[in-house]
């Protein structure tokens, strides 16, 4: 039996990829210095999982923003606009996704969305009418020869391309029947120029497949794929799928001539009953046994079980899914050996594999002994109180009064706001200042008072630029915060940090989930002080801002023992005592973010209410049922597809949802028409995850498309999410383009009332 992976974490052991790309986006560096640090961090990684007794190593996992958009590019996916620009081939692909501002030319980023039920995000190319699809890059080949020089077979992977259809947007009136020829065709030049190279294995990577499936699309794949493995020559082709289980196209999967099949058995554990059904002794199975997205370690005797009962003849362990969704290493932490013998991160899910592969050839049985020795050990801490809280729960607790329309007749009175209000939804720039100081703070080099007092100054300057320009509701701008999620953790017993554990979201922008390592509830006010402090500052209201449970979950590495839902409504009656808390000091209107409220939504709908929204949606409610009609409860949502749960998400019983709306075309206001949409609605009318500044015209032109769908009444004026990462130049600058164009829409709006 042999060892590989489906992919491992590029950012790097220290956010090395994101600290260097940064350095180029800031002119620090130039294109060469940042194709040489990249080429290192190749060469390290690669080393890396060769010593680690990898048997197969992966190449072109590797990229320097997404790997989606790398397909993209290779075929010429691209506007081309972008493709006639003067800018070099590194800053068209840096283009495409974070925008690009000059005298010459104006681009905007591509759509962003969520990568299936994962935090990662992927940029959307679309297929154009005019593009001239087609094999015009190298790098997929240039990875692999640079692992090569290095004495390092690797086998590249690449995004296959039934799922770069099913996940690519299409330019109107183009079809996916008009440009499949020209893709296979391409595909085909891909695999000519590795056979030349004398790859020996090409993984193409088709999560799409592990989604609910139409007749229309499985033939679509039947067709990708009886042409084009009639050209693989002598390339072994991999077709790897994660996340979930192929039942809609298996039966047609191992029928065609794929030298390897590559099985989710976590995520998708309906895959060991399909496999039972029988199993192509000509085709290798790459079985997805330690999991790609928790940090636990492997229960090596179930995996051994579940291996045996697979029963195929030719088999190599693999993660679930590319590791690029858990941290890097273990090594780096400092947690408490009776917690860190617990835990596995990329690195160590490496070091699993080989010892499972060490203990099914019976070389080494203490490595078996050991791990069953951990798993006998009691590890997550318990609370009867808060499981009898819990237990407790009635219908009732989960359902506010008034109804919403009551509420919005009520709140309309007490905050008197003009037509189209207008806020932002909650954080300002953490520049650099303001990450020096907390450090500071963090390492005891300044005292608590000359934290504080930095921190109440810089509130109060964005409080004071908040009114000069013209907020309707304010915010106090959370520069207490290190991360949405980390921040109220820190304040719940039940969570333990890591101090590098950080995952690539998109891009340069990593996180670091916290740990549920026990029940869950609040120990303390979490937000109560600052958003009282800003509300002492000024006339105008101030908007207090919660993370809700459900995100605070799913950006959570969560616990084994339980289920998701206890542990959501767990997070639940802590942040109903925050939002109680903020109520009482005379906070009268209350985000609760949900950012995250898609990911953990089951690929297939049919799974959808009994296995997620059934209770992620009523945790919600659990949150502010509790609160007074005059109290307006506000959420927001981002980078997700949420057009088809607009039912589920009206029933969250919010007063008012803010939408990323700008990259994906305002898309979801014609489903929030279609489906009577009650709630007050906020779309984002300008992209903030670009450093491009909109310009007054356009913002116009966006809020008009709203208000051509959504009545007027129930609209609010936001940008698409926090501003935490952008600059505060070009954040103000955005924000008065905003003001400035509300302004103008409506005296328009007036001016056709008289």
């Amino acid at each position: 039996m042999t060892t590989t992976i489906i992919g491992f974490p590029r950012i790097g052991e220290f956010r090395d990829l994101k600290f260097t790309t940064e350095k180029y986006f800031r002119n620090e560096i130039d294109e060469k210095k940042l194709t040489e640090e990249g080429k290192l961090l190749r060469k390290k990684h690669w080393e890396l999982l060769k010593n680690e007794g990898l048997d197969t190593i992966p190449s072109n996992d590797f990229s320097f923003y997404d790997t989606f958009l790398d397909t993209a590019v290779l075929f010429n996916i691209i506007p081309k606009k972008v493709q006639n620009s003067s800018l070099s081939t590194l800053d068209r692909y840096f283009a495409l996704a974070r925008g690009h501002q000059s005298e010459e030319i104006d681009i905007k980023a591509l759509p962003m969305k969520k990568w299936f039920n994962t935090n990662y995000h992927y940029l959307v190319p679309t297929f154009e009418k005019e593009q001239e699809i087609k094999l015009v890059g190298t790098k997929i080949i240039d990875d692999y020869v640079e692992a090569k020089e290095l004495g390092i077979e690797t086998r590249p992977t690449i995004i296959g391309p039934f799922t770069l259809i099913q996940q690519a947007n299409f330019e109107d009136g183009l079809t996916k029947k008009e440009i499949l020829p020209f893709l296979i065709a391409a595909y085909e030049d891909l695999f000519k120029a590795l056979n030349t190279q004398g790859v020996q294995w090409l993984q193409l990577d088709e999560a799409s497949l592990v989604t609910d499936l139409t007749s229309e699309e499985i033939a679509l794949f039947n067709e990708i794929y009886t042409q084009l493995l009639s050209k693989k020559s002598n390339l072994k082709v991999l077709i790897q799928t994660y996340f979930g289980d192929v039942r809609d196209i298996y039966s047609d999967l191992i029928k065609h001539n794929f030298d390897g099949i590559g099985l989710d058995f976590i995520e998708g554990e309906k895959n060991k009953e399909l496999v039972s059904t029988g199993f192509p002794g000509n085709i290798t199975l790459f079985a997805g046994v330690v999991n790609g997205k928790n940090i636990w370690r492997n229960h090596y005797q179930k995996t051994i079980e579940l291996i045996n009962s697979l029963k195929v003849k030719n088999l190599v362990l693999t993660t679930s899914c590319s590791l690029l969704h858990v941290p890097f290493t273990t090594e780096n932490e400092t947690f408490e050996p009776k917690i860190k013998k617990h835990l596995a991160f990329a690195k160590e899910k490496v070091h699993e594999l080989n010892e499972l592969n060490q203990i099914l050839a019976n070389e080494n049985p203490e490595a078996l002994n050991l791990n069953n020795q951990l798993f006998e050990t009691e590890r997550f801490t318990q609370n009867s109180f808060i499981k009898e809280q819990v237990d407790s729960l009635t219908k009732d607790d989960f359902i506010r009064q008034p109804a919403f329309s009551e509420r919005e007749k009520i709140q309309q009175e007490v905050f008197s706001l003009p037509i189209l209000p207008t806020t932002t939804i909650g954080s300002f720039p953490q520049t650099k200042e303001v990450k020096q100081i907390r450090s500071k703070f963090n390492k005891q080099e300044i005292t608590e008072k000359e934290y504080v007092d930095y921190l109440e100054k810089r509130t109060i300057d964005w409080i004071r630029w908040q009114e000069e320009v013209g907020f309707d509701v304010l915010v106090h701008g959370e520069f207490e915060r290190n991360d949405m999620v980390e921040y109220f953790g820190q304040h719940l017993d039940g969570y333990i940090f890591s101090k590098n554990g950080w995952v690539q979201s998109y891009g340069t922008r990593g996180v670091k989930p916290p740990i549920i390592w026990g029940d869950i509830s609040r120990n303390s006010a979490i937000t109560t002080k600052w958003s009282s402090f800003a509300q002492e500052n000024t006339e105008k209201v101030i908007k207090g801002m919660l993370t809700g449970p459900v995100t605070i979950l799913n950006w959570s590495f969560t616990r084994e023992d339980i289920s998701l839902k206890e542990s959501t409504l767990q997070l639940a009656l802590a942040i109903q005592e925050e939002v109680l808390d903020l109520e009482k000091h005379h906070i009268k209107v209350i985000q609760i973010d949900e950012a995250a409220l898609r990911e953990k939504l089951p690929l297939r709908k049919s799974d959808w209410y009994s296995n997620y929204l059934n209770w992620a949606i009523p945790a919600f409610r659990l949150v502010h049922s509790k609160v007074q009609p005059s109290t307006q409860i506000h959420t927001h949502m981002c980078y997700s597809e949420f057009t088809d749960i607009i039912t589920a998400i009206d029933n969250m019983d919010a007063d008012v949802i803010s939408f990323e709306a700008s990259r994906s075309n305002l898309e979801i206001l014609d489903e929030l028409k279609r489906q009577n949409f009650q709630t007050q609605v906020g779309p984002g009318v300008y992209d903030i995850h670009s450093p491009r500044i909109p310009n007054v015209l356009e913002v116009e032109e966006t809020i008009r498309k709203i208000l051509a769908k959504v009545p007027s009444q129930k609209v609010w004026i936001n940008p698409d999410c926090g501003l935490k990462t952008r600059g505060e130049f070009e954040t103000k600058a955005s924000l008065e383009v905003l003001i400035e164009a509300t302004k103008r829409i409506r005296k328009e709006l007036l001016d056709d009332t008289k």
